[in-house]
This record gives C-alpha cells, sequence and structure tokens, in this order.
C-alpha cells in the first residue's frame, strides 16, 4: 500500500486537469469525470484504512518518498507523502464526503453552462487538501495550503458574472494571504531553528529549542489557523463566502478549507505543547471566536450565512480544544469528524430548499416546507438534532467531551472555558431552532403571484447524499467516542491524557442537556407562534450589531486597512521624493551639464585654437611650477 499512497491526491488533481485543460468538448461528460475521480480516491482511502486497521499499532504509519524536491545548499526538501492514524481520519472526511458532495453537485448544477469547469476546482480542491493533510513535511503542507487557497478563490467566484461573488472571492483570498504569512514566517523560524522541514526533524528537535522560539512558532502557525479555520480575527470572509454555489459551502465549511487550520494545530501539538503562552492563545481564540459565531448566527436571515456563522462556532470548539493539550487534541478531531457530516447535511439541505424556492434565501420567506419536502425536512433536521448535541445524535457525543476537557482545565480558567462552552451550546440551540421553525413550520410566506415558487423535492442525485450524511449525523458519535475508540485509535499519533472536571461528568451533560433545551424554548416561543415579519426589525445593538457581523469588517477596515493605506502612502511619498528624487536630481546636474558643455562647441575654428592655447598656457605654467620645486 506505501507505494500507492500518491494515488490518493494523484486522482482528483489528474480530474482536475483533464477538465480544466480538456474544453468544451468534455462538456457533456466533465460532471462524471469529476464524480469517478473523487470516489475513485475514496475508494483508495477505504482500501488504506483496511490496510492500516489490519497491522499492528506501530507498523500502521505508512510513508512514501517520492522524489527530491528541493536539494538546494543546506536546504534539502523530499517530497513525501504519509498516512498515519490522524492523517487517515482526514483522508477519509475529504474524499468520502467530497465525494457526496461531487454527487449532489451533479443535480445542483445541472443547468449551469460551467458545469464541467465547476467540477475541475471541486477535484482541484479535493487534491489540494489532500496534500495538505498528508505531506510528511511542513513545505508540503505549504503547497496544499496555497492549494486550498486558489481553489477557494475560485469556487467562491464562480458565477463572478455577480460582482458580489467576485468581491467575496477576492476578499477570501485576500484575507487567506495574512493567515499564509504566519505559515510563511513559520516555516522560516524552523529552517533557521532546526535546519528542516520535516515534521519528523522539527518535532524531534522542538524539546531542544528555547521557549521563546517556540512560542514565536506557535503563535505564527496559530495565525495560519486563523486564516484557514475562519477564527477571530480572520474571521470576515467566511460570511461572504456563501456566495459560491451551496456544494461549495458545503464543502468549505464540512470537509476541507476550515478543517485546516485544526489540523495544523494538532499535527504541530509537539511546538504547542512546549510552548504554554502559543497554547493560551489558542485557547482564547477558540473560546472568542466559539461566542462570536453563536451571536452571529442569532440574528442572520439568509440561510446560508447563518449556518456559516455556524460553522464559525463549531471550528470555535475544535481550536479550543486544541488549545487544551492532550486533555483535548482527541476531542477536537472528534467533533471534527461529526461536524464533517451534520455541516455538510445541513448545507446540502440548505441547497435543496433554495433550488426548491428559485435560490431564494431568506427564511423570512419560506414555512410549511416540512411537507412539501420530507426528505429534505428529515435529513435537516437530523442534521440540526446533532449540531444541537441531542442525544443520540452525533454533536451530543462530541461537543459533550470537549465542555467536559474545558471545565476541566486548571484553575478558575476551567470554569470560565466551561462556561462559555454551554453558553455556546445554548446559543447554537437557539438559532439553530430558528432555522428550522423559520424554513419548515408556520404557513408559507413566499411571494404570491406569476413568480411564485413552487417548492419541490430535490431529485435522487441530490437527496441520496443527504440521507447518507444523516445516517452519519446519527451514529458518527457513538462509533466514534464509544467505549472511546477514537482514543485508542488517535492516540499512537496524537497524545492523550484524561483530566477529570471538577464536577461529575454525568452533571456536566445534565446541564448543557438543560441549556440546549432553554435554547429550543426561547426560539420556538419567539418564533413558532404569530407572525413573521417580512424584514427584520430593527431589534436591539447587540442584534444590529450581530447583523453587521459583529463589526468584523469595521474593525479591519480601521485597525488594517486605513492604517495600511497610510503606511503605502507615506511609502509611495518617501520613494517619490527620496529615492526617484535622487535619482531625477543625478540625471538633471548630467543634463544640466551636458547644456553647458554643448554651448562651448561653436563650430569655430578661432575658438576651438584660442581653447587649445590656453589649455597648452595652462599646461606649462604647471609643469614650470613643478619643476621649481
Amino acid at each position: 500500500m506505501n507505494s500507492t499512497l500518491w494515488l490518493l491526491p494523484a486522482l482528483p488533481l489528474a480530474g482536475a486537469a483533464v477538465l480544466l485543460l480538456g474544453g468544451r468538448r468534455l462538456d457533456r461528460v466533465g460532471h462524471l469525470i469529476g464524480v469517478l475521480m473523487a470516489v475513485a480516491s475514496f475508494v483508495v482511502a477505504l482500501i488504506a484504512a483496511i490496510v492500516m486497521i489490519g497491522r499492528s499499532v506501530a507498523d500502521r504509519p505508512m510513508h512514501e518518498h517520492l522524489f527530491s524536491w528541493v536539494p538546494v545548499a543546506s536546504l534539502r526538501v523530499d517530497f513525501g507523502l504519509q498516512i498515519d492514524q490522524l492523517t487517515l481520519c482526514f483522508v477519509l472526511l475529504i474524499t468520502g464526503v467530497g465525494s457526496l458532495i461531487h454527487i449532489y453537485s451533479v443535480g445542483y448544477m445541472a443547468d449551469d453552462p460551467g458545469r464541467r469547469r465547476f467540477f475541475g476546482y471541486l477535484d482541484l480542491f479535493l487534491g489540494a487538501m489532500l496534500i495538505l493533510v498528508m505531506a510528511d513535511n511542513f513545505l508540503g503542507l505549504y503547497l496544499g495550503w496555497e492549494g486550498v487557497g486558489l481553489a477557494s478563490y475560485l469556487l467562491i467566484g464562480f458565477w463572478q458574472h455577480k460582482p458580489s461573488a467576485a468581491t467575496a472571492a477576492k476578499k477570501a483570498f485576500v484575507v487567506n494571504r495574512v493567515g499564509d504569512l504566519g505559515l510563511a514566517i513559520a516555516l522560516m523560524i524552523m529552517f533557521h531553528t532546526f535546519g528542516s522541514l520535516s515534521f519528523a526533524d522539527v518535532f524531534g528537535s522542538a524539546d531542544r529549542a528555547s521557549e521563546s522560539t517556540l512560542t514565536a512558532l506557535g503563535f505564527m502557525l496559530l495565525l495560519a489557523a486563523c486564516g484557514k479555520s475562519a477564527q477571530v480575527p480572520l474571521q470576515s470572509w467566511l460570511g461572504d463566502a456563501m456566495e459560491g454555489p451551496t456544494p461549495v459551502s458545503a464543502l468549505i465549511h464540512a470537509a476541507t478549507m476550515v478543517t485546516a487550520g485544526v489540523y495544523l494545530v494538532t499535527r504541530a501539538n509537539p511546538i504547542f505543547d512546549l510552548a504554554p503562552h502559543a497554547r493560551t492563545g489558542v485557547i482564547v481564540v477558540g473560546a472568542v471566536t466559539l461566542m462570536f459565531g453563536a451571536i452571529i448566527g442569532c440574528a442572520k436571515d439568509d440561510i446560508k450565512k447563518a449556518l456559516a456563522a455556524s460553522t464559525m462556532s463549531q471550528i470555535g470548539y475544535m481550536v479550543l480544544a486544541t488549545g487544551l493539550g492532550p486533555a483535548g487534541y482527541v476531542f477536537a478531531i472528534a467533533h471534527l469528524l461529526t461536524h464533517g457530516f451534520f455541516k455538510a447535511g445541513l448545507f446540502l439541505g440548505a441547497g435543496s430548499v433554495m433550488h426548491a424556492m428559485d435560490d431564494e434565501t431568506d427564511m423570512r420567506r419560506y414555512g410549511g416546507l416540512r411537507t412539501l419536502m420530507p426528505i429534505t425536512f428529515a435529513t435537516f433536521g437530523f442534521g440540526y438534532l446533532a449540531i444541537i448535541g441531542v442525544p443520540p445524535f452525533s454533536g451530543f457525543f462530541s461537543k459533550d467531551r470537549i465542555i467536559e476537557a474545558a471545565f476541566a482545565s486548571d484553575g478558575a480558567g476551567g470554569w470560565i472555558l466551561g462556561i462559555v462552552a454551554l453558553l455556546g451550546a445554548g446559543l447554537t440551540a437557539f438559532y439553530m431552532t430558528r432555522v428550522m421553525v423559520l424554513t419548515f413550520f408556520g404557513k408559507p410566506r413566499w411571494r404570491q403571484g406569476d413568480s411564485t415558487p413552487h417548492p419541490h423535492e430535490a431529485p435522487t442525485s441530490m437527496t441520496a447524499p443527504m440521507v447518507l450524511l444523516a445516517i452519519g449525523s446519527i451514529a458518527a458519535g457513538g462509533l466514534l467516542l464509544w467505549g472511546d475508540s477514537i482514543v485508542s485509535w488517535l492516540s499512537p499519533a496524537v497524545p492523550y491524557h484524561h483530566s477529570e472536571p471538577p464536577i461529575p461528568s454525568w452533571s456536566i451533560s445534565l446541564l448543557a442537556l438543560a441549556v440546549v433545551a432553554i435554547g429550543i424554548a426561547v426560539a420556538v416561543r419567539q418564533y413558532a407562534f404569530g407572525e413573521v415579519a417580512d424584514t427584520a426589525p430593527v431589534g436591539t445593538p447587540i442584534t444590529i450589531a450581530a447583523r453587521r457581523d459583529l463589526y468584523g469588517d469595521a474593525f479591519n477596515e480601521a485597525a488594517f486597512m486605513r492604517p495600511g493605506q497610510q503606511l503605502t502612502t507615506a511609502l509611495t511619498t518617501g520613494d517619490t521624493l527620496v529615492i526617484d528624487g535622487a535619482v531625477g536630481g543625478v540625471s538633471r546636474t548630467i543634463g544640466l551639464a551636458s547644456t553647458a558643455l554643448r554651448r562651448m562647441q561653436t563650430g569655430y575654428v578661432r575658438s576651438y585654437a584660442v581653447s587649445m592655447l590656453a589649455g597648452t598656457l595652462v599646461v606649462a605654467a604647471v609643469l614650470m611650477v613643478v619643476g621649481l620645486r
């Protein structure tokens, strides 16, 4: 199996190359090629999983050296791929959920003239993400990291004829470049400190580096994670990314891009475990983003943007767990896997609703769809129950373990983190119940007249993936955490240490369920009874702030964009006055000298004779003076 690992990323990348370079002759079969490459990669992943499970624990990691990549002086980087227990979790999620999204896209994009190109971009996305998680060194990870950024730019801006889509793609690209700068600096620190970029060398030598170096390295990796995983302060691109087709939203939010930051921090656990200040930074970012996304989700009327805010919040849970170190790494990955199922199902369900409602995204114009779209209602409902953490659905198992780990962290900080995690669970129950009620319950609120939508169930190519993801939303959490199976699976690759919370685990579970019940009750009371206004009321200041994404864009503009503009203007002015002025001054001086010399060229022989005579007299005088000495 070691010699065939390259097939995992190669298959979708080959599909992308064929679809993007093959031209219009492939328009009729482009979607089939895209689906085939994704499914083939998933089959290879399943084979790798079977082979790995059949081996002893010590022999499970697989490695394949492909070629010498960067043999430059003292920097020598080989391009190699590896699969260990952590990598396999991501590979199965990326290829499995990615394949279902490909199949869903066949029906969703059926009438789009750019469908072949769309599937090419999807395959590029899968291939880049697989390189990111399978690389055995940080430079290979960086290659996949940048590939994911490119693919997201192409997919978010796929409908580039819409100015909003083009702007959203550019925003996602620019914000992610800020995070990518952090990863680039981290690579420089690694090479300077360890003389290598391979995981084995960096992690094996981490304990010999100074704490200040490891802290700087940890914060640069955290900056990178904030960009890709849409964590505060680099979260502003995620809501606007909903301008892309809905399958893109499912792929970005569930199986690929936003999980990259969680993978990076978890993979680099030897660095963070030796840098407590960096780990504290991870905890703060995760806790703040957890609440940030939940508050925003409570005020969004656009169904996709409500789910996008939910993703921000759920990734915040995962980042918080990774910041807890060995007590949380495993549960961060467990929640990442369960989230991959229910969030993909929720986005695909939202796409099904939009498909039936003539691309309307405002939930205030939905209502009563449960009887008209029973399959969508049931599958979306399973995802809803999973994300709010109702037993026995998957989110109950994975999120509760993160809440327990938060309470178990040291000192008073544990109580604060635990309460924040509980509040996040309550807010999640509120905004997701709001989505369910506004979309599927109550009386129909869509427009009347000639343009009235006629809601109908989506075709089988769309509903079949939704059903499979709904099954995963039910079973995934229990399977992963039954008997701590995820702990025994990941512990050889990811450190694990059980920390006992200050109160019994069962009481934390009851508290979480009580908070969830309160969130559900408040949402039902507010939205299930009475009329729903066509437009959102003005609301309280916090509601207004939440609708404006808690002024994330305004903060970035004031803190970074405006000062950046001023700095650029100052540098440009300095360049014009100093550098260009010096160059221009030299040229003007030479020009003036040339003009003066040119005036001496009169064309008269007598003038030249006088000049020669004067020169001769000067030379003679100098020689006489020198001779007298």
